[in-house]
């Protein structure tokens, strides 16, 4: 039986995350009553240690400060002051990666502490390594905001960890904004949107170089640290989360409703009830899951339609062409030749 967190259950540590944004929206001169509205929460409660808060309120925490802050500049700032936070061994685990190999493993391996509202992904099988981002607990109106918040960490992690700028690359699931002045500032000049896919691109040699800051001994204690506590008091991600990686191990072997409730230990009418509270429904998350390695069949071993069609079970390019269409609104060559200019 695979377990998931509720949207609603209090998972997030209020020191952390939560009180980090609301602390820097304070620095901005912003009410603090606004702040917390519709949040179910007081301001003694974000600060103090033992306290936990669902994501569905820090979802709520954070729309307020992007609303009352109205500043284009608010989620780049929030990153800079993301990574590697305050979250205890884990943040000390960051702190002393010995290269970006281990700080993103580390950052995959225990999002539900660093990023609880997006999850990062890792695929670094050929030359080019691809970390990508999906949303937890869904709030699609908040996904640009925390695209860029995290992107934006992970930049700034990176930077100081090593001592230079990495060339990453930044794919985007959305439209050109009006004005990018904010993404060229905090991520640099190489942007692509209307990507179908959240992702920052590296070349595979960056990931095993060694960092200055890169401490073995005490990278190795701090997981330990993590990964006890996690033993005792196992934290879960979310459901969006869990199905994802369900359909991705399985998404050869064409997965329905039926098979991934199964492995839930629940029905199907309950699997779809969860996540239409979520916004979302199965056959969005199946081919989300589809396009997502479509993509990265087609950016990183420049696969044509006939071998990607095959890898995800389609009788024949002509079917797997079709339904690429109604994933994304654009044919594969299109997308593919777009993707090949990243």
């Amino acid at each position: 039986m695979i377990v998931y967190a509720s949207p609603g259950d209090p998972t997030i540590a209020a020191q952390h995350q939560p009180a980090l944004l609301l602390d820097y929206a304070r620095s901005r001169d912003a009410a603090g009553p606004a702040l917390l509205r519709e949040t179910g929460l007081d301001s003694c409660e974000l600060p103090a240690a033992g306290r936990s808060v669902s994501p569905l309120q820090y979802q709520q925490l954070l729309r307020n400060v992007l609303r009352e802050l109205d500043s284009a500049d608010t989620s780049f700032m929030l990153g800079q002051q993301m990574l590697p936070g305050h979250y205890g061994a884990v943040s000390q685990a960051l702190l002393h990666a010995r290269t970006l190999r281990q700080a993103l493993q580390i950052l995959c391996e225990f999002h539900v502490y660093i990023c609880p509202l997006l999850r990062p992904r890792l695929r670094a099988e050929g030359p080019l390594a691809v970390l990508y981002w999906s949303a937890s607990y869904g709030a699609p109106v908040l996904l640009p905001a925390l695209v860029e918040m995290h992107m934006t960490a992970l930049v700034s992690l990176c930077r100081w960890l090593s001592g230079e700028r990495l060339p990453w690359r930044f794919c985007f699931n959305r439209a050109s904004p009006r004005h990018v002045e904010q993404h060229q500032v905090h991520l640099g000049q190489d942007l692509r949107f209307n990507c179908h896919l959240d992702a920052m691109l590296i070349d595979a040699a960056w990931l095993d170089r060694p960092w200055p800051r890169g401490n073995a001994m005490a990278a190795a204690v701090a997981l330990r640290s993590v990964e006890e506590a996690a033993q005792r008091q196992p934290a879960h991600g979310s459901l969006p989360d869990a199905l994802y990686d369900y359909l991705l191990e399985h998404v050869r072997c064409a997965p329905t409703l039926e098979m991934s409730a199964a492995a839930f230990d629940i029905s199907p009418a309950t699997l779809k009830r969860h996540l239409l509270k979520l916004g979302t429904h199965f056959q969005a998350e199946l081919d989300q899951v589809r396009t997502h390695v479509a993509l990265y069949l087609f950016q990183t071993r420049r696969a044509d339609n006939d071998t990607v069609a095959a890898y995800l079970g389609f009788h024949d390019a002509t079917n797997f062409r079709r339904s690429f269409k109604r994933w994304t609104g654009q044919t594969p060559g299109l997308l593919r030749e777009g993707l090949h200019g990243v």
